[in-house]
């Protein structure tokens, strides 16, 4: 079983070699998440990772701010765990502790990441410019703490 924690700014470099090795939904060449959008990124909402024996299996980010999953990433070795189901939970909860009652997300058409999406109960919201679909899923009333 896995160490689920908050990220601090020393788990970047690990986290993004992690987002740079998924077999779906690589990085973008055009607009690259770099370490430093990252560790802005984390001065307002909270960043969560799966660790075990001392590396990081995935990751998960809901944006306070945007009431988005702003990340949900696995080790592809590692898929197929639960690991993405739980770290799924605390970025909605992230989501959720900060007023949103609805959480989005973004996803390519087609893929297994819209799939898993699909099957933990998220909708789809429409389309982006670039053609990615948009999920939704209500969110459960929770404490400004959790």
């Amino acid at each position: 079983m896995g160490n689920v924690r908050a990220a601090v700014a020393g788990d970047i470099p690990a986290l993004l070699a992690l987002r740079a090795s998924v077999r779906e939904n690589p990085p973008s060449l055009v607009d690259p998440v770099t370490a430093a959008d990252v560790l802005d990124f984390m001065r307002h909402s909270t960043v969560w990772v799966w660790q075990e024996g001392g590396r990081i299996l995935g990751f998960s980010a809901g944006d306070r701010e945007y009431g988005q999953v702003w990340a949900l990433f696995v080790d592809p070795g590692h898929e197929g765990r639960g690991i993405g189901s739980a770290l799924l939970v605390l970025a909605c909860r992230c989501v959720a502790a900060a007023g949103f009652r609805r959480a989005t997300l973004t996803t390519g058409a087609g893929t297994r990441a819209a799939g898993f999406y699909r099957r933990a109960g998220w909708v789809e919201a429409g389309e982006t410019e670039e053609g990615e679909l948009i999920l939704e899923r209500r969110l459960p009333v929770v404490s400004p703490r959790g």
